[in-house]
């Protein structure tokens, strides 16, 4: 598997840098990593980088976004926090990512059963991690299907929950970054989500 260079990383369209995750997660699910040298990426990369991708993605030890897509060095941007919500750093960094050095897919990964989203669900009120749950809250509220049982008890709603908070982080990563929409509106880049299954592995990228 060869290192991303400037050149490379310029041939890549957005729909490509897509396909480039799908095709690593399918390598992921079946046990089949690509055969890479990371030592040689550490050196081929020491003068630079050429990432295809952004990945924003929870802080869940079961949620490597490098892993979880089969990526090496120099690959893909990894943005990682708790529940994957959006705020100012991190919109900055995708901006980064995407207009300076050249990344073609900002991916919005969200995750089965995670601990954030049941946080919100329970509304969980808990030192600084008050105000991260409050950014997860208009997810909860929007999930209009469940009548009973809205809490982190009932799996189905959680799930959906998890799901809605994906959708609209990518709705709001183009409402709140102007470069970001610009650039989409252009076919410069995609703004894409996913949700990873704790328990197969496999991303579902229809969101």
């Amino acid at each position: 598997m060869r290192t991303l260079t400037k050149e490379l990383q310029a041939e890549i369209t957005p729909q490509s840098a897509l396909e480039i995750l799908k095709k690593g997660n399918e390598r992921f699910v079946n046990n089949l990593k690509a055969n890479r040298n990371l030592l040689q990426q550490v050196n081929e990369t020491a003068e630079g980088q050429h990432p295809f991708a952004v990945i924003l993605s929870c802080i869940d030890s079961r949620t490597s976004a490098e892993l979880i897509f089969d990526q090496g060095l120099g690959d893909i941007f990894s943005v990682r926090i708790a529940g994957n919500i959006l705020n100012e750093d991190i919109l900055g960094s995708m901006e980064f990512a995407c207009k300076v050095a050249g990344a073609k897919v900002v991916l919005v990964l969200g995750h089965t059963k995670c601990g954030a989203v049941k946080g919100a669900c329970d509304n969980v009120q808990l030192g600084n991690l008050t105000a991260l749950i409050g950014k997860l809250l208009p997810a909860v509220k929007a999930e209009k299907s469940t009548v009973t049982n809205r809490n982190s008890n009932n799996s189905e709603f959680v799930e959906n929950v998890a799901t809605l908070n994906v959708k609209m982080t990518k709705k709001h990563i183009a409402e709140r970054s102007s470069i970001l929409k610009d650039m989409a509106e252009k076919g410069e880049i995609i703004i894409a989500g996913g949700m990873y299954h704790v328990d197969t592995g496999k991303v579902d990228f229809d969101l």
